[in-house]
């Protein structure tokens, strides 16, 4: 149990008790109950707010050790000659391990508690991540590349997960079903996989609609374009999170709409693969359900939410217009969105909530004055005004600290070096 005194919650100051890892009890004052032991007591002074986490819907967690490896091009370039070849110098599970914490580390620093992860998962992934306290969906990236072996040994590998109920024991973690995309996939395996995943109750997560090229190369294959060669194989519904969605058009938003598929727009890693504009004034028109998304720190270059909300809003408003996506419709899209979308009963600072929660110093110049926090939150922050992380009811992170940080970038420098002489 703990008790938050003096806390920042909607421009007023407050107490909140977390008891098994929810918000039990938040008002202007409260003491700890009579028959609590152990209980500990976080007095913040009213020099803290707190805020929901962020809940990333669409990254690739251990592509931590491709930062900087390939940048400045587009997307199938670098694929193809650049993270593919990468990746397949990597030493599993031992680099896999070594980008995960380095990921979860990053992400902690900025205020994430959850992340849907789409990668070359094994069993020893949730292990590893249930050490370092997040949430997250963890799946096994499926590409064939049309390859009849290569077919045969993914199936292989990816029956041997052990999929179903949660990944590990604290119940944070789960497993997901993750077919890479329409063109590294083929037909029958997107059929399989979405049999597998229906049958054991997973997500569904997929790349979709993210380049001109997807479009381009699906018309010539299956003369139509990419949510409707889906929707043709029955794949659409509501347990599907479709990463980037760029290039569609109003038909195919109403019928993702009408699937109840959930978009994760991934704006930082879409402007510098320069993939196209996503259309969030359509998608806010329509009701689609949004969420935020990182992508990968190879084309991102970080895995920084806040980084991504402001770039997002920006991007509407460059686009549409300066009333399009406003402050509190981002942070929507980052936080509850996000939770909503795995079934989480979080993304709010609320009694009966899961305790996820992010510690904002509202003393950092970045967010004086206090006019309207979230909005100093959207388009002022940065990392830097993070003091505390809690995820589950525990603390991942205490004055800027993450337990185990630095023997997490020693691990990453003995195995990948450094510039430094």
């Amino acid at each position: 149990m703990t008790l938050l005194k003096n806390i920042v919650l909607n421009r007023t100051k407050c107490d909140i008790l977390i008891d098994g890892g929810r918000f039990k009890k938040i008002a202007r004052e409260l003491s700890v109950p009579a028959d609590a032991t152990g209980t500990e007591i976080v007095d913040l002074k009213g020099e803290c707010a707190i805020l929901p986490g962020f809940y990333n819907t669409h990254t690739h967690a251990a592509m931590t050790l491709c930062r900087g490896y390939a940048d400045d091009m587009e997307l199938f370039k670098w694929l193809n000659e650049h993270i593919w070849p990468f990746e397949a110098k990597l030493k599993a599970p031992e680099d896999f391990k070594t980008g995960l914490r380095l990921a979860a580390l990053e992400m902690i620093r900025s205020g994430t508690v959850f992340f849907n992860d789409m990668y070359f998962c094994n069993e020893q992934m949730p292990k590893v991540l249930e050490t370092m306290g997040l949430r997250a969906t963890l799946s096994f990236t499926f590409l064939d590349f049309q390859s009849e072996e290569r077919r045969r040994a993914m199936i292989d590998r990816i029956k041997k997960l052990p999929f179903g109920g949660n990944a590990a024991p604290s119940g944070r973690i789960k497993f997901a079903v993750a077919p890479h995309s329409i063109y590294t996939v083929c037909e029958k395996n997107l059929l399989f996989l979405t049999d597998l995943a229906r049958e054991r109750g997973l997500k569904i997560h997929i790349h979709l609609a993210e380049t001109r090229k997807e479009v381009e190369d699906c018309r010539a294959a299956h003369n139509t374009t990419p949510v409707r060669y889906l929707e043709k194989l029955g794949i659409l519904g509501n347990d599907v999170v479709a990463a980037h969605v760029v290039h569609v058009d109003d038909e195919e938003i109403a019928i993702l709409r009408e699937r109840g598929v959930t978009v994760s727009h991934n704006p930082v890693s879409n402007m510098k693969l320069s993939s196209g504009v996503f259309r969030s004034q359509a998608f806010l028109k329509a009701g689609v359900p949004v969420t935020l998304g990182t992508d990968g720190a190879s084309s991102n270059n970080n895995l920084d939410m806040r980084e991504s909300m402001k770039i997002a809003a920006l991007l509407a408003k460059n686009t549409y217009s300066p009333e399009t996506l406003a402050a509190e419709e981002i942070f929507e899209w980052a936080t509850r969105n996000g939770a909503r979308a795995f079934g989480l009963d979080a993304g709010e600072i609320a009694e009966g909530k899961l305790a996820d929660a992010v510690i904002v110093d509202l003393n950092n110049e970045r967010l004086v004055p206090h006019h309207h926090l979230v909005s100093n939150w959207v388009y002022a922050a940065d990392s830097r005004c993070v003091r505390h992380v809690i995820c589950d009811g525990k603390f991942l992170m205490r004055d800027g600290h993450v337990a185990g940080e630095e023997k997490i970038i020693a691990d990453v420098r003995a195995a990948w070096g450094t510039a430094v002489k």
